[in-house]
């Protein structure tokens, strides 16, 4: 009976080998019509095996094709709208392979034929550092003024690269300057390296140290980019099956901060940036802004849309890209948050085959409590933290302390003021003095006025308050920071059953502390969201009809690393304080033309309807239709939205248009413009007018000769008229008419020369 089931056994594994052999010859792949010869394989093939199928898995004649099993190429003899699937074996290796008695490196030819040869291997073995090559300078500088001390400035900018063996390729950049002047780095030390980067790379992983950007656009709910100092690694492997697998841990020193502001009429900066506790003075991340107006994104650069001071955190804007007070101007940044020590981790791995993929992601920020940095907490401060819970209103110190008295300080004393205990300027030395830090708190929020201002510093006075208000703007406090901690996890995925249908998924799940010393307030940590996505061909001959499908649900508590929708999402739903689950469906078609040579127009049109429910307070529904048709000579774009929603607090009406027409005769060119908003919003109490609704209408013409990407010239002009709540009424309120002249006269490698000219009148 052993001996049976022995046999059994092998037998089976025979059969699995020839199986896994014959599944190894056997080849399948996707091809698309083409007029050129395509090269299926370089190894030889079964002449039986060949066979071609199209989309609805039916064999195809040979009439239609050719195919040559010496050259091993196909050529298609008549066109084919959709791809098509080719199959066959390959044969045996031990069939094609080439056999001989001798080494074929070890002979050489001459002239009576072949001879066997014999040499030595006299390869030198590889040093380590030998493929490495350096370069780059060292510079030093002496300023000298007459206001001013000797200087001495450094520079160092190291280059390395080059190969550690075979198959290890090193590369190493090193900056540094005595002034970080924030051009590529962000130290805040100056014996800090501005910028370090090292990367140890193969075929098939790289490992990174240094100054390194991390990314991740691959997701909805875990979407970000971060400057950060530390280590990351990836690795890769599979052929027909890809797999990743990537991990960093750093070092944070940005945090995301986000500033909305109106264009102030003609000024174009600077503009000031703050922090997310409201600091004034903060550093930005190099390269770390993102800048919209109007919802359009903006290029940094001295002949682009701005320039920014990332030591200073100002912006200003190019006289190229005048502002005006009509521009809504939003920027996203990171800036250097040095309250805490704050740590990173990221983590993930992706795994994607021909109709599956799969990946799984990790993320964790988190401040070290234990190790805080601009600020020292005393154990009452902690203490007061712990009471605090997430509510950053009780995160107040009181910030007197008795001091000795001196000519040179600003010191108060303690008062009663009926019941109430306040500080006093005082130059008594007899008396216990305080000093004192003011802490600006909102107007009419606090209990003291800035008095005066002279050399020393500062000194405030105590103002009684009127009826139970306040009538100050500073209190004596220390606002204190306390550590936070953010986590996202999230698993997406991708599966497209054919070529004409996809559908994604995504979920993921947030956990927000806000306070890492008190465990008050921390049943909202945790949130989850999640996401459907479902797209399918309709169409596709002549013309190409998709519809779509998204469904994105959301939880109150759940909070992302950056924002998850448009920069505008809000504005474009007239939304205000939304509270409660978020649920978001959007579906529509979507037609394009097949681009053919025959084809004249090139047509793009697109419908969506969406549905936006939060579960507390707001409900609304958009209608979206874009439309673009160009040929040879001509361009048309149209894009416009109505939407209606109604929250407890509001009811609102918001319609959209956008069109632009342009017209090419050769180099010339000349087109128009049309743009028009009407947005109301009804007060539910009340029934008037909000001071959010608004209404303008936009149009120009323009003009020009050349090309826009080189050489050119263009002359045009924009005519608004802008109406707003006036004596609960929505009428006109000013109109503006804005003419420019733009030109680029010399663009080369070596010159650059352009004008622009523009006149606004109010």
């Amino acid at each position: 009976m052993l001996k049976q089931l022995f046999l059994f056994l092998f037998l089976c594994s025979i059969s699995f080998g020839l199986a896994q052999e014959r599944n190894q010859a056997f080849k399948t792949k996707k091809l698309a019509y083409t007029k050129a010869e395509i090269q299926i394989d370089t190894l030889a093939l079964n002449p039986n095996s060949f066979k071609m199928y199209n989309f609805n898995n039916q064999e195809i004649d040979t009439s239609f094709y050719s195919f040559n099993y010496q050259t091993k190429k196909l050529l298609f003899k008549k066109e084919f709208q959709d791809s098509v699937k080719v199959t066959y074996y390959q044969l045996p290796n031990f069939l094609t392979k080439t056999y001989t008695i001798y080494d074929e490196k070890k002979i050489v030819p001459n002239e009576n034929g072949r001879l066997l040869t014999f040499t030595e291997n006299n390869k030198k073995p590889i040093s380590v550092f030998n493929g490495l090559q350096t370069n780059g300078s060292i510079s030093r500088g002496v300023t000298i003024g007459n206001n001013q001390n000797t200087v001495l400035n450094s520079n160092l900018d190291l280059q390395i690269s080059g190969k550690l063996a075979d198959n290890v390729t090193l590369k190493a950049s090193i900056q540094d300057s005595n002034i970080p002047l924030q051009e590529g780095g962000y130290s805040q030390k100056l014996d800090e390296f501005d910028q370090i980067f090292i990367e140890l790379s193969s075929k098939n992983w790289n490992v990174r140290a240094g100054d390194l950007f991390l990314e991740n656009r691959k997701t909805s709910f875990l979407n970000f980019n971060k400057k950060v100092q530390g280590l990351s690694s990836h690795f890769n492997w599979g052929n027909t099956q890809k797999n990743d697998l990537f991990l960093a841990a750093s070092l944070v020193r940005g945090q995301y901060a986000r500033s909305n502001f109106t264009g102030q009429e003609g000024n174009q900066g600077p503009y000031k940036l703050r922090g997310n506790n409201g600091e004034l003075y903060v550093l930005i991340i190099s390269g770390s802004e993102r800048v919209y107006v109007n919802g359009i994104l903006k290029e940094r650069g001295e002949n682009k849309d701005y320039i920014i001071d990332y030591n200073a955190g100002e912006i200003i804007f190019n006289a190229t890209f005048p502002i005006t007070s009509e521009m809504r101007i939003v920027m996203e940044y990171q800036y250097s948050d040095r309250n805490f020590t704050r740590f990173l981790s990221y983590g993930g791995f992706q795994h994607e085959s021909d109709k599956f993929s799969i990946g799984a992601y990790v993320y964790s920020e988190n401040d070290v409590k234990n190790q805080p940095l601009q600020q020292s907490l005393s154990e009452e401060q902690v203490q007061i933290l712990q009471n605090a819970g997430d509510d950053a209103t009780l995160m107040n110190a009181p910030s007197a302390y008795e001091d000795s008295y001196s000519e040179n300080k600003i010191l108060y004393k303690k008062t009663l003021i009926g019941s109430t205990e306040i500080f006093e300027f005082s130059t008594d030395e007899t008396l216990t003095l305080y000093q004192v830090k003011f802490t600006f708190v909102g107007t009419n929020l606090g209990n003291y006025v800035l008095a005066s201002n002279n050399t020393i510093g500062k000194i405030y006075e105590y103002v009684a308050p009127i009826a139970g208000i306040p009538q100050g703007n500073y209190e004596p406090i220390v606002k204190l920071i306390a550590p936070t901690k953010i986590q996202i996890a999230t698993i997406v995925s991708k599966y497209t059953p054919s070529e004409k249908t996809e559908i994604e998924t995504e979920i993921a799940i947030s956990n927000n502390d806000k306070n890492l010393f008190s465990g008050i307030d921390d049943a909202n940590n945790q949130g989850i969201a999640s996401k459907l996505n479902f797209k399918q061909q309709l169409f596709s001959k002549g013309i190409n009809v998709q519809s779509f499908a998204n469904i994105n649900y959301i939880q109150e508590n759940f909070k992302p690393i950056e924002r998850l929708y448009n920069i505008e999402f809000n504005r474009d739903w007239n939304i205000t304080n939304p509270l409660g689950n978020q649920v978001l469906i959007v579906g529509g078609l979507q037609f394009n033309s097949v681009q053919k040579d025959s084809v004249k127009w090139q047509t793009f049109g697109k419908y969506q309807f969406e549905k936006l429910d939060y579960s507390i307070n707001f409900s609304g529904n958009k209608h979206v239709f874009q439309a673009v048709a160009k040929n040879k000579s001509v361009v048309f774009q149209t894009q416009t939205s109505l939407m209606k929603s109604r929250s407890d607090y509001s009811e609102s009406d918001f319609f959209r248009n956008q069109n632009v027409a342009k017209y090419h005769i050769k180099k010339n060119y000349f087109g128009g413009s049309f743009r028009a908003e009407n947005s109301k919003e009804l007060l539910t109490q009340t029934q008037v007018l909000s001071n959010f609704s608004q209404r303008f209408t936009e149009f120009g013409n323009f003009i020009g000769r050349g090309d826009s990407t080189k050489v050119f010239t263009e002359i045009g002009y924009l005519a608004r008229q802008n109406d707003s709540i006036q004596n609960n009424i929505l009428q006109r309120v000013n109109a503006s008419f804005s003419s420019y002249l733009k030109s680029q006269l010399i663009k080369n490698d070596r010159r650059n020369l352009g004008i622009f000219i523009n006149y606004r009148t109010l």
